[in-house]
């Protein structure tokens, strides 16, 4: 008996020309990272704080330093940036014009980006060249037939990983882009969640953070909790320049091979750049690092829950970090139920979510 053939809907005029303008905004979303990274350049937005968090074009244009003849093109990027709520605009008056908003007071440079870690460098890298044309290739990296462990479209296309000894070989200047973008991604927060979650540190004597950098986060947290001796565990290239500073103890290591042992150790965006055999091998690292569950022992994960709940422009955002980590590693960004097979699969008895902050969350991980 033929399987019954089910009836075509045919749009109406009206949802085809709806669906049409969609899709060019899809077709075209990159016009808009361009434009933010054009702006990031140009250092629009730590001018426009600098004339006093509001300006009109003329005005930017010539604290800009730009040739006049641009800017009706600016006016044009601006009133993008405005409409994808970059920048915010007054032009209720006779001349436009543009403020900042929280998404690009993140973007301004000197002491107020040194109070959130200013975020230039994440829309840098994620816009450079070798990200773009990792991304490019993704139909061709589906079609080839290769033997697990899988290489990103990124080490397909360069051959060479992301976050590697290997990468400043490539490119130098990309490393050094990317490694900062990094550090302003996850330094961000540290404030709020040591405002949010104050019980985290509390009781703690000592803490391990593994893949900590220049130890930003650590700092913050000593400043808050003075008796804690933090250990900052890093690669050697990473941290071959940092010396013992305000109680920090940097170690150079593999965190495949060794952690350092404290009563706490801290993964803080780490895991979400790692396949699931990995973090496995990471996280047992750290069940040797620490004592018993009764003695204080456990981990303090940093990491984006994927959760449809947060809303459609939340949940939009981790997707397509998750896409990020996809192209550019061979991590990914992980729902609750992920996690939980990781943290049982590491030989954890236990976890609990300690605190949602946006799209991330906390985690503390038992023995």
């Amino acid at each position: 008996m033929a399987s019954e053939t089910k009836a075509i809907i045919v749009p109406t005029d009206a949802e085809l020309l709806k669906a049409q303008a969609d899709l060019w905004r899809h077709s075209l979303y990159y016009l808009t990272s361009m434009a933010l990274k054009c702006a990031v350049e140009l250092g629009i937005p730590t001018a426009i704080h600098n004339l006093g968090g509001a300006t009109s074009l003329p005005d930017l244009i010539s604290a800009l330093s730009l040739p006049q003849a641009k800017l009706p093109f600016l006016r044009r990027v601006m009133r993008l940036l405005v409409q994808s709520g970059i920048f915010a605009s007054d032009s209720n008056s006779e001349v436009e014009v543009y403020r900042l908003n929280p998404l690009s007071l993140l973007l301004v440079d000197g002491e107020i980006g040194k109070e959130h870690g200013s975020q230039k460098y994440f829309v840098l890298a994620t816009n450079t060249r070798h990200c773009i044309e990792a991304a490019l290739n993704l139909a061709s990296w589906f079609k080839k037939d290769v033997t697990p462990p899988l290489p990103s479209p990124f080490e397909d296309v360069h051959g060479a990983p992301l976050f590697d000894e290997s990468t400043p070989l490539l490119d130098k200047e990309l490393d050094e882009m990317v490694n900062a973008g990094c550090a302003a991604h996850n330094n961000l927060g540290i404030g709020t969640i040591l405002r949010e979650c104050a019980d985290l540190f509390s009781g703690l004597q000592s803490l391990t953070d593994c893949c900590g950098g220049d130890g930003t986060t650590v700092r913050a947290i000593i400043k808050a909790y003075p008796h804690i001796k933090c250990t900052v565990l890093d690669l050697p290239r990473v941290i071959k320049d940092n010396a013992p500073d305000h109680g920090i103890n940097f170690v150079a290591g593999d965190m495949f091979k060794f952690i350092p042992p404290a009563q706490a150790v801290m993964l803080k965006f780490v895991l979400h750049h790692w396949n699931d055999d990995d973090c496995v091998k990471i996280l047992s690292q750290c069940k040797n690092a620490i004592p018993s569950r009764d003695e204080g022992g456990k981990v303090i994960i940093m990491e984006v829950i994927a959760d449809p709940s947060l809303g459609p422009i939340m949940y939009e955002a981790q997707l397509l970090l998750d896409m990020l980590m996809f192209v550019n590693t061979r991590g990914r960004q992980r729902d609750e139920n992920d996690w939980r097979e990781l943290f049982m699969k590491s030989g954890f008895s236990d976890y609990k979510i300690i605190k949602k902050l946006g799209a991330r969350a906390i985690f503390e991980v038992y023995p």
